[in-house]
């Protein structure tokens, strides 16, 4: 029976069908980024189609994949497997038998539910896909590995205190721990030691987005722009910063339309649901509203549709400290 090519995430390559599955985001990000830059890079003019997997409609993979006039190779990427439609699956189904040439079809599965088995467990069955398995990583073995690894693969050399000093520096989040280690090779040292990780990140201080976010909730405008100038100066990537502001923004929303439902109704720790409730006096839907907007466009730049995703992060921090008035 033909099965699906397994192959790891640093070796993501464009295939007729390609399944990012796991619960590590950064990590399948990086996967798809390159498959993504491999395919521009061999053809500028392809063409890039995103799907949320809850949205889809019937017959939409069939459209975007059909041959076109002037046969330009394709990417559809359809994120959001694990809350795929029905029409999705059926239609997935039917693609993997009959998949469009010059045409690659990703499809990312966090792994956090069992929603859309039968097409999963075709895809793994299919010999036309290949599987990039984004396992989490959560051990101190795992993230010295990952540290190494990327020194190895740019074939640069660090000592064992260095990656040591990395980790303690960088120990919550991959993502600012892979944009760290990106910014020291650009260093032209032969080989990057615990002093060189000291010059560059020593006495770094510990913030992170939710520090950014308590802030600017408390109308700390000044001290939210400093924690934030200061996060992304570190090292720390834009995309994991939005997402952390988005869930809090979530929080508020969910709290503002239910006053009175329990922190269990709303998938909320009693904690959260106490911070929520002080968090959101003051602010009114129209707030919100412009909030939740200026929150898409932050995502949007810090995904690439921008340049510079920073000013972007720092409107929707200073709008934030207003409680989403406008000035």
């Amino acid at each position: 029976m033909n099965k699906a090519k397994q192959i790891d995430w640093r070796n993501a390559v464009p295939a007729a069908v390609v399944f990012i599955s796991g619960p590590e985001e950064f990590l399948a990000g990086r996967a798809l980024r390159s498959i993504r830059d491999q395919l521009k890079a061999k053809d500028p003019s392809v063409e890039i189609h995103e799907i949320e997997a809850s949205d889809y409609s019937a017959g939409q993979l069939l459209n975007l994949t059909s041959p076109s006039l002037f046969a330009e190779p394709r990417l559809v990427i359809i994120r959001g497997l694990e809350r795929s439609s029905d029409d999705l699956i059926v239609d997935g189904l039917s693609y993997l038998l009959q998949p469009t040439e010059d045409t690659t079809v990703v499809l990312r599965h966090n792994s956090s539910s069992v929603r859309g088995k039968k097409l999963v467990d075709a895809i793994r069955a299919s010999g036309v896909a290949t599987e990039i398995n984004c396992l989490a990583i959560t051990k101190d073995a795992e993230r010295v590995a990952f540290v190494q690894a990327e020194f190895s693969g740019a074939s640069r050399k660090i000592t064992v205190g260095a990656v040591r000093a990395l980790l303690d520096a960088f120990a919550d989040d991959i993502a600012e721990l892979a944009s760290a280690c990106g910014q020291l090779l650009l260093d032209s040292a032969d080989n990057i030691t615990e002093e060189i990780v000291d010059r560059y990140y020593g006495g770094r201080v510990e913030t992170n987005a939710f520090k950014v976010v308590d802030a600017a909730l408390a109308g700390r405008s000044g001290e939210a722009l400093a924690l934030l100038r200061h996060a992304l100066s570190s090292g720390s990537d834009p995309v994991p910063l939005v997402a952390a502001i988005s869930m809090k923004i979530r929080q508020l929303a969910k709290i503002y339309s239910n006053r009175n439902a329990s922190a269990q109704s709303l998938g909320m720790a009693p904690w959260q649901l106490d911070r929520a409730r002080k968090d959101v006096a003051g602010w009114g839907e129209d707030g919100l509203a412009a909030t939740i907007e200026a929150l898409a466009d932050a995502d949007a730049a810090a995904k690439g549709a921008e340049r510079d995703p920073v000013y972007s992060l720092e409107k929707l921090v200073q709008l934030i400290s207003r409680k989403g008035e406008a000035i």
